[in-house]
């Protein structure tokens, strides 16, 4: 019996053997046969497969070495390219709305219809003017960015900057993809916090709106270029104060970056505590952007929508400013009797009473800040011929007379540069906090989303100040 049940063991064993054998034969015989039918069905023609080139491509792309200085110098390409090129579309949009149809439309609407001079100022000098100067100095730069960074995701290269920043917005407790949220909000914040929508954590969503904000729109840029060549440009010898000057600019965007990074760092280690989300990032191939596509998504869907929310939040701001420079008590307007009152308290960080009044009544735009500020200089430090009356924003073309015209308002270095901070650091327009409202429908929320820049932005401009003196 026992060598019985021996033998019939031993068969067993044979017949396991010999099914894992002829198991391997016929999967290895499939193989075979997959491969002789691909060999025989697919032709290559010596050309090289697309997958090898992205690779190679992403090789130096995702890089360690390279991957982060090339996304700086793509991304400040198409800085420059926005900045430089929307300088003569943005002063002929200006010369045709503010330099001509204005004066037309206040003498239309004063003197061929008779209003009178408060309809006329608010309508025309006040409502108009701020719908103007939005769209004259927000279109172009948006209608050249929102293209040339839509160029970019058309074409693949986006995913390979959440590629790069991965790591860096990790370890602030945040996602891979807020680098692209904050690249968006380089050009528009309130486009930037719509472009947070791709980020599937509720968390980390939340983070990447509340810090867009210290991304530089493009509304920032103008007050950014202006103040530093005025400022930091006049301490440099006259050869490099141009190098000066848009080094200045580009330390403040990169600070933005800085305080993006580290406020994330800070709200994920307290009331936005949590687990940083994994996810696979798919580097999809790279391919010729769609040219009309294209065209659509950034002037349709992005620059128009944008542009349409500042206008409409614009004319009641210009209505405002018009009002606070024109109604008196006491035969001391609005307008002058806050910046007496807000003078020392506002010298003591740094900024006078002109910059805070002006960042109150151009909440709903970052655009109309500097025409804001220089009428109200003129008003407050009665400066004869220059401007067109109380209330009416204005620019100037020449440097030199805006620079004459902010140190007649006791303008120092240390007054530029934490206008330039303050700037950065301040809380959103009224676009992009109604934008934040509508995509997180909280108030809570969008409260802290819109006062943690401020105070951040007192605080730092606090510190400046006491060093700055310390020094002097």
């Amino acid at each position: 019996m026992e060598n019985k049940n021996k033998l019939i063991a031993a068969a067993n064993n044979l017949r396991y053997e010999i099914g894992e054998n002829l198991h391997d034969y016929v999967i290895e015989s499939i193989y075979e046969e997959a491969s002789d039918i691909a060999s025989k069905s697919v032709k290559n023609n010596g050309k090289t497969d697309k997958f090898n080139l992205d690779a190679k491509i992403d090789k130096i792309v995702t890089s360690r070495a390279w991957g982060i200085p090339i996304m700086l110098f793509l991304l400040a390409t198409v800085f420059w390219l926005t900045i430089e090129g929307s300088n003569v579309p943005s002063a002929f949009i200006a010369s045709i709305l503010v330099e001509s149809l204005h004066p037309l439309l206040r003498d239309f609407v004063g003197i061929t219809l008779g209003m009178p001079w408060w309809f006329t100022g608010v309508l025309i000098d006040g409502a108009y003017l701020a719908m103007a100067w939005v769209v004259s100095v927000m279109l172009p730069p948006m209608a050249i960015f929102f293209p040339l960074f839509t160029l970019l995701e058309d074409f693949g290269y986006l995913p390979r900057v959440a590629f790069n920043m991965d790591n860096a917005f990790r370890k602030a407790g945040a996602h891979g993809k807020q680098a692209l949220t904050m690249s968006m909000g380089f050009g528009c914040n309130a486009a930037g916090v719509i472009a947070a929508r791709i980020i599937d954590s509720p968390r980390e969503r939340l983070l990447a709106i509340i810090t867009n904000n210290f991304s530089l729109c493009n509304g920032r840029w103008p007050t950014q270029i202006l103040i530093s060549t005025i400022f930091i440009g006049a301490l440099a010898p006259p050869y490099l104060a141009g190098i000066i000057s848009a080094g200045a600019v580009v330390t403040v965007a990169l600070l933005g970056i800085g305080f993006s990074l580290l406020l994330s760092w800070s709200l994920s280690k307290t009331v936005l505590r949590g687990e940083v989300s994994t996810f696979s990032l798919e580097l999809p191939p790279y391919r010729p952007p769609l040219f009309f596509r294209t065209l659509y998504t950034s002037l349709i869907d992005r620059t128009l929508f944008v542009l349409w929310r500042a206008v409409i939040f614009a004319v009641p701001a210009g209505v405002v400013i018009w009002l606070t420079g024109n109604i008196e008590i006491g035969g001391v307007s609005i307008a002058e009797h806050f910046i007496l009152a807000a003078d020392p308290w506002a010298i003591f960080f740094g900024l006078n009473g002109v910059i805070l009044l002006a960042y109150i009544i151009a909440i709903p735009a970052n655009e109309i800040v500097i025409p804001t500020i220089l009428m109200l200089t003129v008003m407050a430090t009665k400066v004869a011929e220059v401007g067109s009356g109380a209330g009416v924003m204005f620019e100037l073309d020449s440097v030199s007379e805006t620079s004459a015209i902010l140190t007649a308002g006791g303008w120092t270095t240390l007054t530029g540069i934490n206008l330039m901070l303050f700037s950065l650091l301040h809380n959103p327009c009224s676009t992009t906090i109604y934008t934040i409202y509508k995509e997180t429908g909280s108030v809570k929320w969008t409260a802290v989303a819109t006062i943690i820049p401020l105070l951040l932005g007192f605080i730092i401009c606090f510190f400046v100040a006491q060093f700055w003196r310390l020094l002097s």
